[in-house]
């Protein structure tokens, strides 16, 4: 159970941003003992995988505080954040964390299944995400870029903290979620039924 709240926690949070979760979880098994990587995930905590995380996160940063060109960003991140997120809850639901003593017995004979899991529940939050960012574009005249995009890159970092010390905490982002992505989508069946009734 903790093992999936871990990796769903880190999935999630590669849906706002691809390389927060990875660079969390590479540094956390590389200077800490709060999260012990497999031998099949240490790569993530390489000084040289560490160092490319860095630099894209710093290019992903930029690129999404910046109104047109953060729909551009989402765009290309269509395929970088699932990813990320299946490898962050196929990293994560494996590790031995604070409060994961046996992750072995989670997936153990089919380890593509929490990649696969990871995938999809990134490309949610993705695509809500994407979804979200041109409405609030919209009603903010584009100011409001930088301050969603930072917030997001905050729920990031702290989920993908939260996710290996406390994942039950997970639990509360889910639901948050689930009303957020109903929020959007409600917002954005009103904003077109608004056009169609004005075209009319």
């Amino acid at each position: 159970m903790l093992e999936a709240l871990t990796g769903t926690g880190l999935a999630g949070a590669a849906g706002l941003n691809a390389y927060i979760p990875l660079l969390a979880i590479g540094l956390l098994d590389r200077y800490t003992s709060l999260i012990t990587l497999p031998p099949s995930w240490k790569w993530l905590s390489n000084g040289w995988v560490l160092i490319i995380l860095a630099a894209l996160l710093a290019i992903e940063v930029v690129a999404d505080k910046v109104p047109v060109l953060d729909s551009a960003n989402d765009v290309v991140q269509t395929v970088v954040r699932p990813t990320a997120g299946g490898l962050a809850f196929g990293a994560g639901s494996a590790s031995e964390t604070v409060t994961v003593s046996d992750p072995a017995s989670f997936f153990h004979s089919q380890q593509w299944v929490p990649i696969a899991v990871g995938i999809l529940m990134a490309l949610g939050v993705h695509g809500v995400k994407a979804t979200a960012r041109p409405v609030i574009n919209t009603f903010t005249l584009g100011f409001g870029a930088p301050i969603v995009s930072t917030a997001e890159d905050a729920t990031s970092a702290t989920l993908s903290v939260v996710a290996i010390i406390i994942p039950l905490l997970v639990l509360a982002f889910v639901i948050f979620f689930a009303w957020f992505a109903w929020w959007v989508l409600t917002r954005r069946r009103r904003a077109r039924s608004r056009t169609a009734q004005q075209a009319i």
